[in-house]
């Protein structure tokens, strides 16, 4: 089995967010045949349209968009804010999915694992997110869902996991997200990247 290239993309800017060491734990889990890179979005300035119209892209959009090129699939991992996915990640979804007929996330199979201090583990947010998905032609992985719930006490002071119990949940995970990338890329039709 060929080795995939998996952006994750992270969609809370702290540097001890959760979901960052969510993220980190899941490049330390992903099994052999996926090969996954966190791709930052913080510095994404606000989507225009007009700049893409006037042919004047932030040149930081455009690194962006090579750059998700790129990856044969994508891993969100999310908090919710609001009952949805936080403003930064949504950006980043609009950058990469413009101009109109040019998406960079077309056909990447993708799967979501969400995070949450409160007891429904971003459920709102993993919801918006797939609903987003549907629109930009992303195979999005049904099961297992992830929704990580009390997420103050699933990891330790080092970030590590602190229960066997997630840690084998999120192998199973992986193990199938990187069935799922696998399954989708062999179908990917000429013209889509």
């Amino acid at each position: 089995m060929p080795v995939r290239k998996v952006a994750v993309i992270v969609g809370s800017l702290r540097k001890e967010s959760f979901n960052r060491k969510m993220a980190k734990v899941l490049l330390g889990l992903a099994p052999s045949s996926l090969k996954l890179e966190i791709v930052e979005i913080g510095d994404l300035p606000l989507y225009n349209q007009d700049l893409d119209d006037e042919n004047r892209p932030p040149e930081i959009w455009q690194k962006f968009r090579t750059q998700i090129k790129g990856y044969e699939g994508v891993l969100f991992v999310t908090p919710e804010y609001n009952r949805s996915i936080p403003g930064v990640l949504k950006n980043a979804i609009d950058v990469g999915s413009r101009p109109y007929g040019k998406s960079v996330w077309e056909g990447k199979p993708a799967a979501v694992v969400s995070v949450s201090p409160g007891a429904i583990g971003g459920f709102g947010a993993n919801h918006h997110l797939r609903q987003c998905m549907v629109f930009l032609n992303m195979p999005a992985m049904q099961q297992p869902e992830a929704y990580i719930a009390n997420a103050a006490k699933v990891f330790k002071d080092d970030g590590s996991l602190a229960q066997d119990e997630t840690r084998k949940f999120l192998e199973k995970f992986m193990k199938s997200f990187a069935e799922w990338v696998e399954l989708h890329c062999e179908e990917i039709r000429p013209g889509h990247s």
